[in-house]
């Protein structure tokens, strides 16, 4: 049996210890002994991707934020979505996160972060997300565990009323927010609401051709038309 290596390691911002180990060609990624990711449960992170920007196959120039690098895998999706003209943002936290993407994780993907379509930010996306007004055209969050299990206080901001309604007004006209969580969440789904989206939740699988779908995407517009077929419909 092949040994667990551990790869590298940082601080995250509260000062928890990351970690990135590799097993076999498996990788993953744990925060103070919790697994936080893992490279072959990545079909979440690529629906999180095809529900978020599904409304955008016909626009020529559509702009992408997503918030957490990941291995990227949401990343990748996007890219292989938009067209040769679009704009993807990324915003990491954790310089770490990039740079292992960068040197341990590229091949994952076919090397996505050496696509011209790209542009990482360093830093908090409630920051970038606050200070962008009618930008995006899909808003992607894939922060922490979601907004029902987050392990780091710093991101509750970001899935409370004032990062929803921040969130709202970086979009443009016919945009979507998808958020993914590895929990359900009644009571976000109704923040989504309270904050005039129009909503539909997806059970989603971690595991490709698994029958077991225990992720969650939610994806909310305010213009119902925009919203993928299909999920659990809920009213603003």
């Amino acid at each position: 049996m092949k040994p667990r290596l551990r790869i590298a390691a940082s601080r995250t911002p509260d000062g928890g210890e990351m970690v990135l180990w590799q097993h076999d060609r498996d990788f993953f990624i744990k925060v103070n002994g919790q697994e936080l990711m893992r490279s072959r449960q990545h079909e979440s992170e690529l629906e999180l991707a095809r529900l978020g920007c599904a409304h955008l196959i016909e626009r020529n120039e559509p702009r992408v934020l997503i918030g957490g690098l990941g291995m990227g895998y949401t990343l990748r999706q996007t890219l292989d979505m938009v067209g040769p003209h679009a704009k993807v943002v990324v915003c990491e936290l954790i310089p770490a996160v990039v740079k292992w993407n960068h040197e341990f994780l590229a091949e994952l993907n076919g090397h996505p972060l050496r696509d011209k379509r790209v542009e990482i930010q360093r830093g908090d996306v409630v920051d970038l997300i606050s200070r962008s007004r009618n930008i995006f055209d899909a808003v992607l969050l894939d922060i922490d565990n979601g907004p029902g299990a987050v392990t780091d206080a710093g991101n509750r901001r970001l899935y409370g009323p004032q990062g929803i309604l921040a969130c709202r007004d970086s979009l443009r006209e016919r945009g979507c927010l998808a958020v993914w969580s590895a929990q359900p969440g009644r009571k976000f789904e109704h923040l989504l609401m309270s904050c005039n989206f129009h909503v539909r939740s997806f059970r989603v699988p971690a595991y490709k051709g698994s029958k077991s779908r225990s992720r969650f995407v939610w994806v909310a517009s305010e213009n119902r038309g925009v919203l993928p077929p299909g999920g659990d419909s809920s009213e603003a």
